[in-house]
């Protein structure tokens, strides 16, 4: 039954009630209703529950104590007629309710109703969580996101709707909702029941305020509200990156190269990780597909997007789609209007200004991307980034993070010449982050290369898998670092490529077991630890408890110790590096940052400031230690509350005295302290105040207790409020250490990171690619390759593979082959393999000697995109074009199957002309991965630079006649050669396709198969005919008789001729071949009869 039906019937059943008198005329203004504030949408739900229906019964049968008439056959009331005429007037009768509506004049609110209004019409868009007593309650629209959301009991309470969760589970649920994709404000009491009656508001309402906003950007560095759940909730090791976009109109005519190739936006991104202070920018051109964007949004995960306002279509339709209702991204939106005509620059430098008016920023920090070196780099950013960067610097206004931006942050531009960015397509492809069948990332590249003990290196090396590096000197220092490493694991993969490694790094490694047991000592300290990088984070944003800066500063000030003991410092001035105690060049380097004087000391004196048994046992209060030359403001505070307790505890010599009792001691009972008990029949003054008793006594507390006891709480509570100021002021002399410190978390990350690679290396026998110089060819040279992750799976079954690429040679690999033969995971390898070496990781084959590359590019796989109008074919077409505007002779293109997404002569045309324009354009290194042997055509352009290849199979034929019944055996092994079958039916047998459709596939794939040949054969006759045409305008030759019959030999030999060529099963083959020798002895033996 319906809500309207419900109560519809409810008043037909429910009595009549009387009209309401008019109210009387007033001629007053009515000023309420000018001034009060819109109440927010409400929603009821009214039930007509079964106590209130027998309520309503036994008034009604109160009301009309008449019997029925009862019929004399059946004994049952007799109907009234009447009764269902008046039913349906009832029921059709417009409820009073909806026919006069209420106006917000005429409601009237509680106080505290009245104070959620006012904060709702302040926060119109955050969903807010009331401190009321010893519970957080939602109200409104608030109460059914909570009710949904938590899954707890919303009802009517006054005029709202309404649900409350219990103070010491906010954590939790604050989490949960953030999850969910909403912003969340906690609004708490902001005065205490000392302070308030103390102060003008004695009768009033405590007063509310907003005390803390949290989204999925801003949680990590709010407060720390973890409360054990974040593993449940996806949350820690992700980055929580807020990203603003804005994009303008580019005139595609001055670009021209056609409209495939044109660009129609200029985009200008910037991210913010706000708990870590990584901040990441940068504009572009983009395509009407958003392919630059998709792959920037796709490398920094999102948790928030800014939005600008306005955006043009296909890119606002791109990022609404990507923060789908299953993603939980929250999206925001912020107009542009107000940073126009250059006004978006001064937006960002009168915020530095105001932070330095303020003394929020250290002006006298010069590292790059530091305070007013960071304004220097944001005015030298393109106007699009300064737009974008103007709007996040807004939106984290409200939050109280903007600081970051101007001394905490460390700049990246996405344009890097050290990095190599993967498109969106091979993150995707080539499953670099997640796979592809669930989105997780299990099954990944980074998963199986994430062997960290940290969430902070888990983090930075997710930023090297997706960023590998572009620079020799940078690959080959953290090779040399991986390596000494391995080598003090007692890795085997240290000794094997000693042979092969380039003069820079051909001396041999001197292990020092010291450094191995120092450094996992350190690492292991570390695991067991909380995030430190975000902690110090909070700390700068003053958002961090006592016991985190402790935990923080501790386990820093531990690492710094245990790594001085390998005397980086003293080896520094060494000239022989043979006696070093560590000879990577990186991790020398990464263990100073770390180990640095700076940073021990100014960790062991921040932490000599506080009091740690006050810390862990959560007395606020006695946290600082406090002085005449540290936070005297404290120590006089502390001095006044010392001085009325002790006011207090003096007191009980008068009333030992005064009662006679000496052994009279003050009793703290439940909370209640400075008590008096006396026995039950005791006589006391009559201004005494009985607190509570028990069946014997009876506890008080006197007069001047209870005026001692008010000025106790009243000093405690100034004691509070300066402890909070002392406690704010000395996290905000931290950030004058921050930058030194937030380096020391970042090279620990690192190390964790190496560590974590050289693990890799030693537990699956992976061995250290080798680089030539730069100034040489490009080329890829692997021996043995194995895929990094199928062999995790495979194991020991793992067949390898060999590969070899050189731009001076074969730079181009055609590979064809049976279904499911292993094409595309040899193909996915060869990449895999660059990628991790140049992100600094051994390799799994047993040699592999490469050039940097400048980038990897995919087309694998069919796929289309409704949402955004794209079908498959457009999908592969547009990848196939990301490709070739982007690709260069130092790349390595891997396409899977190019032009299946359309007709058979167009994929055919399509994909030949694209590879062809690889090969004589870009001349890049390519894998194409083809079921078209048309294709393999184009070699006999590109001599010596183009093979063909496919991946070897077995064939047992249970019927000669027919090899579409083959049992075929894959080898996985890449060999030479061209191969036309795909065994397609095999899959289709496979897929449990009904044998009866598989039958008659066959029949039509012979009968197809026939017309091929007989095509074949007619247009060689076709050809000698012409030729015979020809010779008969000559008159002295002379055609023999039996003309005919040796065209047709003709035609039959080079059909059967071709199709030996083309078998790749060796008997059908040498069949083939038999037939082509009898027709040829035939032709010759015609031939000699005939002279």
């Amino acid at each position: 039954m319906g809500k309207q039906k419900q109560q519809t019937i409810s008043r037909f059943f429910a009595p009549k009630s009387k009209p309401l008198p008019p109210p009387p005329p007033t001629h007053e203004p009515n000023t309420v209703a000018e001034t009060s504030t819109p109440p927010p949408k409400i929603s009821a739900t009214v039930s007509f529950s079964p106590s209130k229906r027998k309520l309503l019964s036994d008034h009604l049968a109160a009301v009309s104590p008449k019997r029925p008439k009862l019929s004399p056959h059946t004994r049952n009331p007799i109907p009234d007629p009447n009764l269902h005429q008046r039913f349906l007037q009832r029921f059709l009768e417009p409820s009073q309710e909806e026919s006069v509506p209420e106006t917000s004049s005429s409601r009237k609110y509680t106080p505290l109703e009245q104070q959620v209004v006012e904060l709702k019409s302040k926060y119109p868009d955050v969903v807010l969580m009331v401190e009321v007593g010893y519970r957080y309650r939602f109200f409104g629209d608030d109460a059914e996101v909570a009710a949904r959301v938590l899954g707890i009991y919303a009802h009517m309470d006054h005029s709202f709707m309404t649900a409350s969760i219990p103070t010491f589970r906010l954590n939790f649920h604050v989490r949960r909702l953030v999850n969910a994709g909403y912003k969340i404000g906690v609004v708490k009491q902001t005065e205490t029941a000392a302070i308030k009656s103390h102060g003008s508001n004695r009768s009033g309402p405590f007063f509310r305020g907003l005390s803390a906003l949290y989204t999925k950007a801003t949680l990590e560095a709010a407060e720390d509200i973890s409360g054990g759940c974040a593993g449940e909730e996806g949350f820690g090791a992700q980055s929580n990156f807020l990203v603003c976009v804005v994009d303008e109109r580019v005139n595609t005519e001055t670009l021209g190269c056609g409209i495939e190739m044109s660009f129609d936006v200029r985009v200008g991104v910037v991210g913010v990780e706000i708990s870590t202070g990584e901040v990441v920018y940068g504009d572009f051109n983009d395509n009407f597909m958003r392919s630059g964007l998709e792959a920037v949004i796709l490398s920094l995960s999102p948790a928030e997007l800014l939005l600008a306002h306005p955006l043009s279509l296909q890119t606002e339709k791109f990022l609404l789609a990507y923060a789908g209702p299953t993603s939980n991204i929250r999206v925001e939106r912020a107009s542009l209007d107000r940073f126009r005509n250059g006004s978006a620059v001064d937006e960002v430098i009168s915020l530095c200004e105001d932070l330095n008016a303020r003394n929020e920023v250290n002006v006298e920090v010069t590292e790059e991307g530091m305070s007013c070196l960071a304004v220097h780099t944001m005015m030298n950013m393109p106007h699009l980034t300064v737009q974008a960067l103007a709007l996040t610097v807004c939106h984290l206004k409200q939050f109280g993070f903007e600081r970051i931006l101007y001394q905490g942050a460390s700049f990246r531009s996405l344009s890097s010449s050290t990095e190599m960015t993967l498109s969106a397509n091979t993150l995707q492809q080539l499953e670099v982050v997640r796979n592809n069948a669930n989105g997780s990332e299990s099954g990944s590249l980074f998963h199986n290369m994430n062997h960290t003990l940290t969430v902070y290196g888990s983090r930075l090396l997710r930023h090297w898998v997706t960023h590998p590096l572009c620079d020799r000197n940078m690959i080959s220092a953290r090779l040399d670092a991986v390596s000494e490493i391995a080598a003090c694991m007692g890795s085997h993969s240290s000794s094997q490529i000693s042979d092969e490694l380039d003069e820079e790094s051909s001396e041999r490694t001197v292990v020092s077991p010291e450094f191995y047991l120092v450094l996992s000592s350190v690492l292991t300290a570390l695991a067991r630890s909380s995030d430190i990088q975000r902690g110090i984070t909070r700390i700068f944003h003053r958002t961090a408890k006592a016991t985190e800066f402790i935990a923080v500063m501790e386990v820093i000030l531990l690492a710094g110790k245990q790594l001085q003991r390998l005397g980086i410092e003293e080896d520094c001035e060494m000239r022989s590096m043979q006696s070093a105690t560590v000879q990577s060049s990186l991790l020398r380097k990464l263990i100073s940052v770390v180990s640095s004087p700076c940073v021990v000391d100014n960790a062991a004196k921040l932490l000599s400031a506080l009091n740690k048994e006050g810390a862990v046992q959560g007395d606020l209060l006695d946290i600082l230690i406090s002085s005449s030359d540290q936070f005297p403001e404290l120590a006089e505070a502390r001095q006044a509350v010392l001085v009325v307790r002790e006011k207090l505890d003096s007191s009980i010599a008068s009333y030992r005295k005064k009662l006679a009792i000496r052994n009279l001691e003050f009793l703290h009972v439940s909370g209640m302290t400075h008590l008096i008990e006396l026995p039950v029949d005791a006589k006391v003054p009559m201004n005494w105040v009985k607190v509570n008793s028990t069946k014997k006594t009876n506890r008080y507390h006197p007069p001047e207790i209870v005026a001692g006891l008010d000025e106790l709480a009243l000093a405690t509570e100034q004691l509070t409020i300066v402890n909070r100021a002392s406690w704010d002021s000395f996290l905000k002399s931290f950030s004058r250490y921050y930058t030194d410190f937030r380096a020391a978390v970042q090279a620990l990350a690192a190390l964790d990171c190496l560590y974590s690679l050289a693990t890799l290396s030693r537990n699956k026998n992976y061995v250290r690619p080798v680089f030539v110089d730069d100034r040489e060819p490009v080329e890829i040279n692997i021996k043995s390759g194995r895929h990094p992750v199928l062999e995790t799976i495979l194991q020991d079954n793992f067949v390898p593979n060999d590969t070899s690429l050189h731009a001076e040679g074969e730079y181009c690999q055609i590979i064809t082959g049976p279904n499911m033969g292993g094409k595309s995971c040899y193909i996915r390898q060869v990449a895999l393999i660059t990628i991790m070496a140049q992100v600094g990781s051994f390799v799994p084959a047993s040699f592999a000697k490469l050039h940097v590359l400048d980038g990897v590019f995919t087309r694998i796989g069919a796929s289309d995109s409704i949402q955004h109008g794209r079908s498959t074919f457009l999908e592969e077409l547009s990848e196939a074009s990301h490709i070739i505007r982007t690709c260069s002779s130092r790349s390595l293109v891997i396409i899977d199957e190019l032009g299946r997404g359309t007709s058979t002569h167009d994929g055919v045309a399509i994909a030949y002309a694209t590879l062809q324009h690889l090969l004589a354009e870009k001349r890049c290194l390519v894998l194409f991965v083809t079921h078209y042997p048309e294709i393999a055509e184009i070699s006999n352009g590109f001599s010596g630079s183009v093979g063909t290849y496919h991946v070897s199979y077995l064939t047992s034929q249970k019927d000669k006649g027919d090899s579409n019944h083959d049992d075929v055996t894959y080898l996985y092994k890449l060999v030479r050669g061209l191969c036309s079958r795909s065994f397609g039916f095999k899959v289709a047998q496979l897929a449990q396709i009904p044998p009866s459709c598989i039958r008659r596939a066959i029949s039509m794939a012979a009968k197809l198969e026939a017309e091929v040949r007989a095509r074949e054969r007619n247009t060689c006759i076709e050809s000698l005919g012409e030729a015979k045409g020809h010779e008969e305008e000559e008159p002295e030759h002379h055609e023999p008789e039996d003309s005919e019959e040796s065209i047709s030999a003709l035609g039959d030999f080079f059909a059967d001729l071709k199709s030996a060529l083309s078998a790749e099963d060796p008997s059908k083959a040498f069949e083939f071949l038999n037939r082509t020798w009898k027709i040829a002895e035939e032709s010759v033996a015609s031939l000699a009869t005939s002279n």
